[in-house]
């Protein structure tokens, strides 16, 4: 009897240790009245303290989609581009550094406010590479339903 109970206690802590470990979640949507066919050009505005070169994933990607794209640091708006487009990443350890969150704001440049706002968030079993998570968020964006 004492094996058995033994047996599944040890089973019910190796299943309670694997809960929450594989999350995989992505959005996107727009503000209404937004209508992202009018974006030609885009302007990546580099974060300060980002050491992985996101900036430069996200515009690679943009041009892959057909924009035009320049990146640098912020400017006071307006923005020379149809669209100014910012991030925040975050990072994680396991065993590898990898991207755990990417989110994605594309903002008005005249004003900078956001138009459009796109999420991926992979933990450690489901991570993806950071080139996979920018074309992922931005898929979402651009595909996103007209509100």
């Amino acid at each position: 009897m004492l094996k058995r109970l033994s047996g599944m206690l040890a089973l019910l802590c190796a299943m309670s240790l694997m809960t929450g470990c594989a999350v995989n979640r992505a959005s996107a949507s727009l503000t209404p009245g937004t209508d992202l066919s009018k974006v030609k050009t885009a302007y990546v505005v580099k974060f300060d303290k980002d050491v992985h070169d996101v900036n430069n994933i996200i515009a690679k990607k943009l041009e892959s989609k057909g924009y035009q794209v320049t990146t640098g640091p912020e400017l006071p708006p307006p923005y020379k581009a149809d669209v100014a487009v910012t991030y925040t990443d975050k990072w994680m350890w396991d065993i590898t550094m990898y991207m755990i969150e990417l989110t994605v704001n594309f903002r008005d440049p005249k004003t900078n406010f956001p138009i459009a706002t796109g999420n991926s968030l992979h933990t450690s079993l489901t991570r993806k590479s950071p080139e996979e998570m920018a074309d992922e968020v931005l898929s979402n964006i651009l595909a996103a339903p007209k509100q």
